[in-house]
């Protein structure tokens, strides 16, 4: 059976003393919640303390984002040895964003992954299409292409330590959501692939997320697809009471 996961991506918001601030409101919102992964992804410096503050909690914790390399010359850049030692489980990794602003490309991705679980940390993988490719019918053909590429040379023995986001890029902050059906349309393709890729038995494990102007008021009915097994939360993650809301979509 696979556990829902909400995770919270803070992007560049909250300075360490309104993270610790948040987290403190938070914690007592959700500390009854069972049945669910609670994940937050702070900016680089609110690592090590929003893992302090959630150590021994129901809450976990997850990077933004993470270079490939274990160390050496990359100025600016945050290993996958110090993401894990700040007190992360998860790491978020393609998130479109990062594609669009930084240069980020499939095999970049790809390389990202499998550095992570080298790590022992468990990859988010982003994937999505833009407006212009949903709008040109080729939505299948660019998840496809992003997933394979992205999960290339990845073990099925590995399937159960990655989580998969489904992000079409013209829902993520502009308040247009992708309708319950059209998120489930994706999914269920992408779990396809999955099986193509690790087999049947594999494919089922793998948690599958929506992100895209999720809100309290849309999380039900997407949870209640059948291939939507969470949800990548960008702006309404900031706010302690609406996060909470949405964790608790049960």
């Amino acid at each position: 059976m696979r556990i829902p996961l909400i995770a919270g991506n803070w992007k560049m918001y909250k300075t360490m003393g309104e993270a610790t601030a948040f987290v403190k409101e938070l914690l007592p919102l959700v500390s009854g919640v069972t049945g669910v992964e609670i994940v937050l992804a702070p900016p680089f410096p609110s690592l090590g303390p929003v893992a302090a503050l959630t150590a021994g909690t129901n809450v976990g914790v997850a990077s933004q984002n993470m270079h490939f390399a274990e160390e050496g010359a990359y100025t600016g850049e945050v290993s996958p040895g110090m993401v894990k030692d700040a007190g992360a489980a998860y790491a978020i990794i393609g998130h479109s964003e990062r594609r669009q602003y930084f240069a980020e490309t499939d095999d970049s991705v790809n390389r990202k992954v499998k550095a992570a679980l080298a790590s022992g940390l468990v990859p988010v993988m982003c994937l999505g299409e833009t407006l212009s490719e949903r709008e040109e019918g080729r939505t299948f053909e660019v998840v496809e292409r992003q997933l394979r590429t992205g999960l290339a040379g990845i073990p099925a023995s590995d399937s159960s330590r990655v989580i998969v986001a489904y992000e079409p890029v013209w829902a993520i902050g502009t308040g247009r959501t992708a309708t319950p059906a059209q998120a489930q349309e994706v999914h269920a393709f992408l779990r396809g692939l999955l099986s193509e890729l690790w087999g049947a038995t594999a494919a089922r494990s793998v948690r599958i997320l929506y992100g895209g102007s999720v809100k309290p008021e849309n999380i039900a009915d997407l949870m209640g697809r059948n291939d939507i097994d969470g949800a990548l939360v960008g702006g309404a993650s900031l706010k302690a009471d609406v996060f909470a809301n949405i964790v608790k979509f049960q």
